[in-house]
């Protein structure tokens, strides 16, 4: 099962939320903020994606934390732990499953990945 992290305030999440739904694609939607992906779920979307895409580089608690100078000099363990600590900073949508890492949502992109398994 896919597991779907959003915000329930960003466009960007509902956006994704509603092609998911239209395209039948079944996922568990968790609110990012309170419950942010695992160690195991941010590994695993790092090894596809790369470490820098799995921040909200935009968000005001990447600013507020000063993690553009921050996150050059962390450990990528520490980068992890800092996500999964810090809902707010992980870029949203974020959707996770077996074989599948998404961050952000490009319709095209999302269609690549989902409906071609």
């Amino acid at each position: 099962m896919l597991r779907f992290y959003a915000y329930k305030g960003c466009d960007g999440c509902r956006k994704a939320r509603k092609w998911l739904q239209a395209n039948d694609i079944s996922f568990e939607e968790i609110p990012v903020r309170e419950q942010p992906p695992s160690l195991d779920e941010l590994q695993q979307a790092k090894e596809v994606l790369g470490l820098k895409a799995l921040f909200n580089t935009s968000g005001m608690d990447y600013r507020k934390l000063g993690m553009k100078d921050k996150l050059p000099a962390m450990s990528e363990q520490e980068a992890l732990q800092t996500l999964h600590e810090c809902g707010n900073l992980v870029k949203r949508p974020f959707l996770v499953g077996e074989t599948t890492a998404l961050t952000g949502f490009k319709e095209a992109v999302w269609a690549e990945q989902l409906t071609s398994q």
